[in-house]
């Protein structure tokens, strides 16, 4: 399969990437869409099939990129809300579990324990830290009515260089649960927090890739007098 279209049945997205059932909710979607297509659950959630087949092709396939021409045609303010939405999935939902069962780990854990549970909380600020520069510096602006007066100083190259901050400091989070904490503590939480952090790690690439490669791009468009 190259990419899904609309007259793909959902079913067999999910059943090619289960992940892409976490995308409903971001979208105001619910389950029992039964045998229907794509197009048909898009229309009936009043949901641009174009946006939502442009995403789930991102996140299922990784050498599937955006053409220039489908970057010009998105619905900015569509693909932020969806961005929104995914923020807030991130903090209040996703970390919020990790953190929880990071928690009872560290309890276990001694003095390497609280070292985690501060890497952990100290992470966890940055990226709400990134998501809100996002949300209060270059969102409203695509949520406006007028999405073309994106103002020419803002600046996407510090914003895209702290995505890679974010994903490495998962990555040393991982090797401390997996590496460095006392074999006798808490296996099975550790195996468990570690795949979620894993899950995490891989929505948030796709994540990134969609701000990188459609977002950013269609942004400097804009200010570049090109849409």
């Amino acid at each position: 399969m190259n990419k899904f279209t609309g007259r793909n049945k959902f079913i067999e997205l999910l059943n090619y990437n289960p992940q892409l059932i976490l995308m409903l909710p971001r979208f105001g979607m619910k389950l029992g869409f039964g045998e229907k297509r794509v197009e048909d659950i898009c229309e009936m959630n009043n949901v641009s099939s174009f946006m939502f087949l442009l995403l789930c092709n991102v996140y299922s396939f990784d050498d599937y990129m955006p053409t220039e021409d489908e970057i010009k045609d998105i619905d900015a303010n569509a693909l932020v809300k969806y961005l929104i939405a995914s923020h807030d999935y991130y903090l209040n939902h996703r970390l919020k579990h990790i953190e929880k069962h990071i928690g009872k780990i560290a309890k276990e854990a001694g003095k390497i324990g609280d070292v985690l549970l501060n890497f952990f909380k100290e992470y966890e600020n940055e990226i709400a830290t990134h998501f809100k520069i996002e949300e209060d510096t270059i969102f409203p602006y695509l949520l406006s009515e007028n999405n073309q007066m994106i103002p020419e100083n803002i600046d996407l190259d510090t914003l895209s260089k702290s995505h890679g901050n974010i994903g490495d400091k998962l990555s040393d989070l991982t090797n401390i649960i997996i590496k460095y904490l006392p074999a006798e503590i808490m296996p099975n939480e550790r195996i468990g927090v570690w795949f979620d952090i894993i899950q995490l790690s891989k929505d948030l690439d796709k994540h990134t890739i969609v701000e990188e490669k459609i977002l950013m791009p269609y942004i400097e468009g804009v200010k570049g007098g090109s849409l």
